[in-house]
């Protein structure tokens, strides 16, 4: 049985190698589907984790549901497993402790509160925050800078963001919501951190994104946001038709 230390390594070593490809989890089923079909790790989806907790993504989720997600996700496979802690739930030393006891090698931090950009220096300061925890815990913990800059603003500053990252301790720099080719090359270039993209239909494919030298992908909630407007299509047509044309998929 492989030590968390043992999961850690094998989580970094495929950002020297890349590419990562992490199909995102939202609980034990889940990630043991992600598992069986040749995952070599996994990430959690925080949105996905809140909708599975009947709460709202972004401000609905507590560390307490968080960690305890995370927890049974670890239990359940026996590949690394990297943590959506969004932005670290107000205590990030407690987050990310909490985080390391429930198994995780890995964390992904975000730097926008209640979809709000944050200030770069109090990202950092998260982000060396969780260094400092890991270390201590001896864990190589992989920390994914998330930067919202696209999302919740014109991409302005991100570079800036990454290199105050990198310093703070960032292995990788994860910039959701660029899809485009252009924009890619660019930041690939420019960026002093590895690149993180997360994509879903009409995406560049896996391949052409390891062209364009993206090191990791992800696909964020999609996984999970499929799954219920499955359930939800398959309940809709058992209720009124009474058919059930739409398990079919």
């Amino acid at each position: 049985m492989s030590t968390q230390a043992d999961l850690a390594r094998r989580l970094r070593a495929p950002h020297a190698q890349p590419p990562l490809v992490l199909p995102n989890a939202w609980d034990a089923g889940s990630a043991r589907a992600i598992e069986a079909a040749g995952a070599v790790a996994i990430a959690t989806t925080s949105a996905g984790i809140a909708w599975a907790a009947g709460v709202d993504d972004a401000g609905g989720l507590t560390r307490t549901t968080a960690i305890a997600a995370l927890r049974a996700i670890c239990a359940a496979v026996s590949i690394p497993v990297t943590a959506d802690l969004e932005a670290g739930y107000g205590e990030v030393e407690v987050t990310v402790a909490d985080a390391l006891e429930a198994g995780a090698v890995g964390i992904n931090l975000e730097d926008s509160t209640g979809r709000v950009l944050d200030e770069p220096w109090v990202h950092a300061a998260r982000i060396a925050a969780a260094r400092t925890v890991a270390v201590s815990a001896g864990i190589d913990l992989v920390i994914n800078a998330r930067t919202d800059t696209y999302l919740f603003g014109d991409g302005s500053g991100t570079i800036e963001r990454a290199k105050q990252y990198a310093e703070a301790g960032a292995d990788v720099l994860f910039v959701p919501g660029v899809v485009d080719a252009a924009t890619i090359r660019e930041l690939v270039a420019a960026s002093p951190l590895p690149l993180n993209v997360m994509v879903g239909p009409g995406a560049p494919s896996v391949a052409e994104l390891t062209a364009l030298g993206v090191t990791r992908i992800s696909v964020g909630p999609a996984i999970a946001s499929a799954a219920y407007e499955l359930a939800t299509a398959a309940a809709k047509e058992l209720l009124s038709s009474g058919t059930y044309e739409s398990l079919s998929r």
